[in-house]
């Protein structure tokens, strides 16, 4: 990517990025071309190539702006329960909703992002594991938090436990927005939370 930014070109790249992801979403990243996402977002062919190199870097750079927003959401969620008093408990349950609530508004990117963590011979697949790595850690450290507070259960893996919630939050929400979306975010919320194995009661 460009090394200078403004707020014109980050709103830019932001729309290209918009464009991007649903294109790719609808008809598959070889499909998707740069003409089509030029068009998707309003802006010209060159306006692309200013910003990018090409298809495979702006989808990389949205890959890794995107799924950064997930992470920055999962731990913001988390600390500002965890300001207000609130236990590992309550800090997982904040994660769950803003997993959610995130897969609510971007269902395409987390369909993209599922989609390419399997991909592990992608051309991208280390920027993928990256920003993987960046929502699990929010996870990972409430889990850590958690253990240090004696609030887990002995024996815990707390990088696979964080691991499996993502997974599981990120697919239920998905399954949810792609295929029951009459049903009340506040439900889908509550059952997530209701499956949270790894810590004692009371």
């Amino acid at each position: 990517m460009k090394s200078t930014d403004s707020p014109r070109r980050r709103a830019t790249r932001l729309k290209l990025f918009d464009a991007a992801v649903d294109l790719i979403a609808e008809q598959g990243f070889s499909a998707t071309t740069v003409d089509g996402i030029a068009e998707r977002a309003g802006v010209s062919k060159g306006t692309v190539y200013y910003n990018f190199t090409g298809k495979t870097e702006l989808y990389e750079e949205l890959l890794r702006h995107n799924v950064g927003m997930l992470a920055s959401a999962l731990r913001g969620a988390a600390s500002e329960c965890r300001a207000s008093g609130g236990d590992t408990r309550a800090a997982l349950n904040a994660i769950v909703r803003a997993g959610v609530r995130f897969t609510r508004d971007h269902p395409a990117l987390v369909r993209l992002y599922l989609g390419e963590v399997w991909r592990t011979h992608s051309v991208w697949h280390p920027t993928v594991l990256a920003v993987r790595r960046r929502a699990h850690a929010a996870i990972e450290e409430q889990l850590r938090i958690g253990a240090e507070a004696g609030e887990l259960r002995m024996g815990t893996d707390v990088r696979l436990a964080a691991s499996a919630l993502a997974g599981a939050l990120l697919v239920a929400a998905l399954d949810w927005r792609s295929f029951a979306p009459e049903v009340p975010a506040e439900e889908v919320e509550r059952t997530l939370g209701a499956l949270l194995p790894t810590l004692r009661d009371g």
